[in-house]
């Protein structure tokens, strides 16, 4: 089983990566909690310091090396489909899932956790929905190319493994 979570930040891949890998007994990796290890420094660091160009590209090179195990459940960061031709490589290496709760529903949690967020920890809590809005329409492309969605705001363990 070759599994990779998608969707914007705030949508719960995280969480619901642990939660599915070890209902399933895969090999889970956040990918951004790899790129932090790797690089031995936090993603705003890296961010500010070297850019997001190569941040994308260590981004790009380490899903695919992590792709070639065996069985593996990856929580993708939210903006990992839409550079370096990601989406038709997940797509080709595996099973793509799109969690896609309510702007509303991820606004919410990320007003608690912005510090952690380089895109979004500069902003004002009032232009929080704004930002998610636009940045959702940019990435829609890619996320809409998911071989499953979910698009709901109350999901549970059954919610996945009911359907795959």
């Amino acid at each position: 089983m070759k599994i990779f979570l998608l969707g914007f930040m705030g949508a719960g891949k995280s969480y619901w990566g642990k939660q599915l890998a070890d209902h399933w007994k895969l090999p889970y990796y956040d990918l951004d909690e790899v790129i932090v290890a790797e690089e031995e420094m936090a993603i705003s660091d890296i961010f500010a310091t070297k850019g997001e160009d190569y941040f994308r590209e260590k981004e790009s090179m380490l899903l695919r090396e992590l792709s070639r195990q065996e069985n593996f459940l990856i929580s993708c960061g939210g903006g990992t489909p839409c550079f370096q031709e990601n989406m038709d490589f997940m797509n080709e290496h595996g099973t793509t899932i799109w969690i896609n709760p309510s702007v509303e529903a991820m606004v919410e949690r990320l007003q608690r956790k912005k510090s952690k967020r380089p895109l979004i920890s500069e902003l004002e809590d009032e232009d929080l929905m704004g930002f998610v809005e636009k940045k959702m329409a940019e990435r829609l492309p890619f996320y809409q190319q998911s071989r499953h969605i979910i698009s709901s705001d109350n999901i549970s363990l059954d919610t996945f493994t009911q359907n795959f």
